[in-house]
């Protein structure tokens, strides 16, 4: 397949990985962190872990939706749908987040609320047009990839002047979080996680572009480099990365070209900007409250806010209390590092949220790379 299968050449891949052992050097280490889910399942999937000579490791980011929704947020979702019996529309993943008292919104779906899985905001719109009697509410979660698509259906709800369709924003921005990972410290403490650079994320930089990222490079002197999906996507951007170590720089690359430009999608962005606004702070799971690190809906708009809509109030939930994922999404554990893992932590029975979607570090390790990372006992 055209652009795809160039990405994933064995021949090549076993040059990139020549190239980087050769380009690393012997006397040092390297850490970097791919934030992007997608990029960690891709990691775990081809093996590229595998590929890296010892001296240079991967550490895995908070850049999976699902992985950093806070309990809080699902039980408000699975409260308005028991007990205002509203229909709630999300995406398959989000349906499986554990929340408080052993429920998910999948479990609640079983206790008689209506929840429905969608594959697109504009499901949702559909079926508040469908279905003019019944208030259906969108449970819009994701990054700067996925929100264009949900202040595009809350305008198209307002020019239709549907009154039963409204919106629960749980948008969250990318910049932010790195910033919260750069300077927490726990991340920053000396001999914990030093942090070298970061892979940038792809479909997130199609639309916010790469300038948003200089900062990291001008104001804490660690390189970002966009990269694809692909396994040579990633391999490509670690040999960038660990040239820009060698070399001293702090720089912005990107090896994504044939999607990313520096200033992104402004069509988008401008979208986004009419309907949504910046929260002061918002939770996030593993990294806390974080400030100016989500959005919300506009007054303009008000009357497609959920929140607004149903006077919901925000009360945060502690995770379980031997779930690491609050660890393991700041890259200060490795899914091994948990007493749940593989044992009553599956992505079949998930514990904890980087074991739900496929882009967590569990779940991508759980199904890529657990036995690996077993010690073999000679007999």
């Amino acid at each position: 397949m055209k652009y795809v299968d160039e990405f994933r050449d064995g021949e090549v891949a076993r040059g990139l990985a020549e190239a980087i052992a050769r380009e690393a050097r012997p006397d040092r280490r390297y850490a970097f962190m791919e934030f992007c889910g997608g990029h960690t399942h891709a990691i775990s999937r081809y093996g590229v872990a595998d590929l890296l000579p010892p001296q240079v490791k991967m550490i895995h980011g908070p850049g999976c939706p699902v992985c950093v929704l806070p309990i809080g947020r699902i039980d408000q979702i699975i409260r308005l749908a028991l007990e205002e019996g509203v229909t709630v529309c999300s995406y398959g993943d989000t349906l499986r987040v554990p929340a408080s008292e052993g429920l998910s919104m999948l479990r609640a779906r079983a206790r008689g609320a209506d929840i429905r899985m969608i594959y697109s905001a504009a499901d949702a719109l559909a079926l508040a047009q469908k279905e003019p009697a019944r208030q259906v509410v969108f449970f819009a979660i994701g990054f700067e990839t996925t929100t264009p698509p949900t202040a595009l259906v809350i305008r198209q709800a307002a020019q239709l002047g549907l009154k039963n369709f409204s919106v629960l924003c749980c948008h969250v921005l990318t910049p932010s979080a790195i910033t919260a990972i750069l300077e927490s410290p726990e991340v920053r403490e000396l001999g914990t996680v030093p942090l070298d650079g970061f892979i940038g994320p792809a479909h997130v930089s199609t639309i916010i572009g790469s300038r948003p990222y200089a900062h990291f490079a001008e104001e804490y002197r660690k390189p970002v480099v966009i990269a694809g999906f692909e396994p040579l996507d990633v391999m490509q951007a670690i040999r960038m990365l660990v040239r820009q170590v060698n070399e001293g720089r702090a720089e912005v690359e990107n090896e994504f070209t044939r999607a990313v430009t520096e200033d992104g999608n402004l069509k988008a962005q401008a979208l986004v900007s009419e309907v949504m606004e910046l929260r002061r702070e918002f939770e996030w799971r593993g990294l806390g409250v974080v400030p100016y690190s989500a959005l919300r809906i506009r007054e303009r708009y008000a009357a497609f806010d959920a929140e607004a809509r149903f006077g919901l109030t925000y009360q945060g939930v502690p995770d379980h209390k031997f779930c690491e994922c609050g660890a393991i999404l700041r890259g200060v554990k490795r899914p091994l590092d948990c007493k749940l893992f593989g044992t009553v932590c599956t992505p079949e029975t998930p514990m904890g949220s980087c074991m739900v979607s496929s882009e967590g570090a569990c779940a991508a390790h759980y199904t890529y790379g657990r036995f690996r990372d077993i010690p073999v006992v000679a007999a």
